[in-house]
């Protein structure tokens, strides 16, 4: 096997391992640099190129269940014989068998978290200040065990747990140390910004610390698509389940609404959090072969909805109605076709050339522009006429975010389709750019309520 063959054969181990998300918490950087000085120490060694190459993989220990399905679709010379283990599989099932028994016990624990407050007189429900209270605090009862669950499946050091448990704590102070006024914008406001906060926190204990690392980041993007699918499966599950649970009682004449609705479903939320999770770390495989097919369905039906609104902006003359639910509404629109955009180009191969679903992705960040901008205007025209208000201020900055995250990935992908970029530039701008709705999420959440006076 000579050097081209040699960099194409760890190029093909390389893209294996981001397509198959087999490594967690391990950064493929540092798996190729060892891979290379394995496989120069054995050259040196007079082995040729291939077996050296082979016999590397081999040498990675830990691996040999994802070894194992590199074997089988890459089964090539002596492959099998070199590189398949007997206890390979034992030792998978045996780990995702105790992840899974860790995963459960975590999703009983925050399902038990939900109904704590309920000790103290806050009923899940109830009266309005027990409202205002779960509204400002149902992610910090769940989040925290996601976090831990990664923390320890990662073996997040010391020092790292310091950093992981900061903004969780700080929340907590937040939410609960500050005035706020019942059912006030900047309370709603807060509470909608706190998950985008903690779920990026939850991404430090995910990627093992190594939040800096462009490819840990693309990591933990994938992981958020592939959890949102299991989740909606999750919840589809659950109302069959609950429908029948309705259903059963009350065929003997039993009432179950108190307990599906005060138990069952706000304990089962709460912990299909963590199986969702887990089901994401013990099957990959599964979602990966559905990823591709969800974004190649849905987006061209998002492009075609925002240029269908576009154009019927334009024909009736409507302006775009800037109340607060519509304002929540449009930038919920643009952050699902922006999630659109980050799962589809980290399910898509980089080394793969241009073709046309990649135009189909253009004109989706095309489209959203376009919305973004006729929200900008309206928002603007709004606080111009009537002055600035927490919810004004707030979308106009999400809207501005969102505007150079997708002004500039229209750049970067119509260079990439001119073949004047690489599709690496697209995927690194849009993980560094990751942090900056962190920061702005926790603007929101803590600055927000003392500049605007709680109202």
């Amino acid at each position: 096997m000579n050097e081209g063959s040699l960099e194409e054969r760890i190029g093909e181990w390389r893209n294996f391992l981001r397509r198959r998300q087999a490594v967690h918490g391990v950064d493929v950087d540092e798996l190729e640099d060892h891979l290379r000085g394995q496989v120069a120490d054995l050259s040196e060694a007079g082995l040729d190129d291939d077996e050296a190459f082979l016999v590397a993989v081999k040498r990675l220990g830990d691996l040999d269940s994802l070894s194992g399905e590199f074997a089988h679709e890459y089964s090539e010379r002596l492959w099998k014989q070199l590189v398949l283990s007997p206890n390979g599989a034992d030792d998978a099932a045996s780990s995702a068998s105790r992840d899974g028994i860790v995963a459960i016990l975590l999703a009983v624990a925050a399902g038990a978290a939900i109904k704590i407050p309920e000790l103290f007189g806050q009923h899940l429900g109830g009266a309005e200040p027990a409202t205002s209270f779960y509204v400002r605090n149902v992610f910090l009862f769940v989040l925290p065990f996601l976090a831990g669950f990664f923390a320890w499946k990662r073996n997040l050091p010391p020092s790292n747990l310091l950093w992981l448990g900061a903004p969780f704590l700080t929340a907590a102070l937040v939410m609960n140390g500050l005035p706020f006024q019942a059912n006030s914008h900047t309370e709603l406001l807060s509470a909608l910004h706190l998950p985008i906060a903690l779920w990026l926190t939850v991404g430090f204990a995910y990627v093992g610390g190594r939040w800096l690392q462009h490819e840990a980041r693309m990591n933990f993007v994938r992981f958020s698509g592939e959890w949102f699918i299991y989740y909606v499966l999750i919840a589809l599950g659950g109302g069959v389940l609950i429908g029948f649970t309705v259903f059963l009682f009350q065929a003997i004449g039993v009432d179950p609404e108190v307990w599906v609705g005060e138990w069952m479903v706000p304990c089962g939320t709460a912990g299909a959090v963590l199986v969702g999770a887990w089901l994401v770390e013990s099957k990959q495989s599964v979602i990966e072969n559905m990823a591709p097919v969800l974004t190649i369905v849905f987006t061209p039906l998002f492009a075609i909805l925002l240029l269908f609104f576009v154009g019927t902006m334009i024909w009736t003359g409507n302006a775009i109605d800037i109340e607060r639910e519509v304002l929540i509404g449009f930038d919920l629109l643009l952050v699902v076709v922006l999630g659109l955009l980050l799962y589809s180009i980290s399910a898509r191969d980089p080394v793969t050339p241009p073709g046309f679903f990649d135009r189909l992705r253009l004109a989706l960040v095309v489209c959203a522009l376009l919305v973004d901008v006729l929200a900008l205007w309206a928002i603007s025209a709004r606080i111009m006429e009537f002055g600035i208000s927490p919810n004004k201020v707030a979308a106009l900055g999400e809207n501005m975010i969102l505007l150079v995250n997708l002004g500039w990935s229209a750049v970067l992908y119509t260079r990439f389709l001119a073949g004047r970029g690489s599709f690496h530039a697209l995927e690194r701008w849009q993980t560094g750019y990751v942090p900056v709705y962190f920061v702005w999420a926790w603007i929101v959440v803590a600055v927000f309520p003392i500049l605007f006076g709680f109202r």
